[in-house]
Parts: C-alpha cells; sequence; structure tokens
C-alpha cells in the first residue's frame, strides 16, 4: 500500500477515531489530541501496519494504548511522596469535586454490591479498580491471568445484573 492509499484511509477513519476518542476521554478537546496523536503514531509506525490486516483496528489499538498511557503518565505526575515519618503517597488532587447526595447514595449501592460478592471474584475486582494490571494481580494472587482477567470479567457481569438501573 503505499503512502497515499494510507494516508487516505486514515482520513476515511476519521469519523470514527473522533467517536472512539470522544468515548475514551468524555472530553472534546482531549479526544481530537487524541485522534492527532494517533495520526502521528500511526503515520509514524506505518511501516509495522500488515497490509492485508484491519486498518480500523490497528488505529483503533493505538488509540486505546495511547490514552492508557497517557493516563497511566497522568496518574503517575499526580502522585507526590512525602518524606515525613510515615512515607506514603498523596495524590494530588487539582479541583475539589463536591458530591450531590444522590451520587453519595449510588456510590454506597455499589459498594455495598460489590462487598456482597464471594471474595474470589471480589478482591481481583477491586485490585483492578484500583489500578493494578492483569499481571500485577495474578501475581499477587498466585492466578493465572486468564483466571483474574475471567473473574473481572464475571464480577461486571453480576454487578451489571445487580445495578440494573445504573446502566
Amino acid at each position: 500500500m503505499s503512502t497515499k492509499e494510507f494516508s487516505s484511509q486514515l482520513i476515511y477513519l476519521e469519523g470514527m477515531l473522533s467517536r472512539f476518542a470522544l468515548k475514551l476521554t468524555a472530553n472534546r478537546d482531549d479526544a481530537n489530541d487524541l485522534v492527532q496523536e494517533t495520526y502521528l503514531r500511526a503515520l509514524t509506525h506505518r511501516d509495522q501496519f500488515v497490509e492485508s490486516s484491519n486498518l480500523k483496528a490497528w488505529t483503533c489499538t493505538i488509540m486505546k494504548n495511547t490514552f492508557i498511557n497517557n493516563y497511566r503518565k497522568n496518574v503517575k505526575y499526580q502522585t507526590t511522596f512525602d518524606s515525613s515519618s510515615d512515607m506514603f503517597f498523596h495524590k494530588q488532587n487539582k479541583e475539589c469535586i463536591n458530591y450531590d447526595p444522590a451520587s453519595t447514595v449510588c456510590a454506597k449501592e455499589i459498594d455495598a454490591a460489590i462487598d456482597n460478592l464471594d471474595s474470589e471474584y471480589k478482591v481481583p475486582f477491586r485490585m483492578y479498580y484500583q489500578g493494578y494490571k492483569y499481571k500485577e494481580i495474578s501475581n499477587l494472587l498466585g492466578l493465572n491471568i486468564g483466571t483474574v482477567k475471567s473473574r473481572i470479567f464475571c464480577t461486571r457481569k453480576k454487578l451489571a445484573e445487580c445495578l440494573e438501573g445504573y446502566t
């Protein structure tokens, strides 16, 4: 595939990539930045694209991985080290969020639904929710990575059934 064909096919995917980016970021400006960064990476690594494969899936994977990497970098940037005797980490919060009573009640109901699960499902799900990667959960709990993924998936399904009104 020539560079011109590759570029024109990327441009054709712009609408779909913009919608996907907006779904990931929930912010139009961040979504536009993510689309631009995806285009840049796709064009930079054009030689890694296999012609007989799916360009749409390839660019979506680039976008998803870029989003995840940016998120992790942002979380790491917002964490500072406290050199007091306690030696613990603080997560800086740039803006104060005021929760309304309804969202507080919803959060309590969701936590209660999670607490009602068996520990074999609850523990991996909570770890994943706290930011652990599948591999880390697998190593810490002594489980196969497939088992961890399966339990997290099953937990999501169980929570979706329990919390039908929230979806």
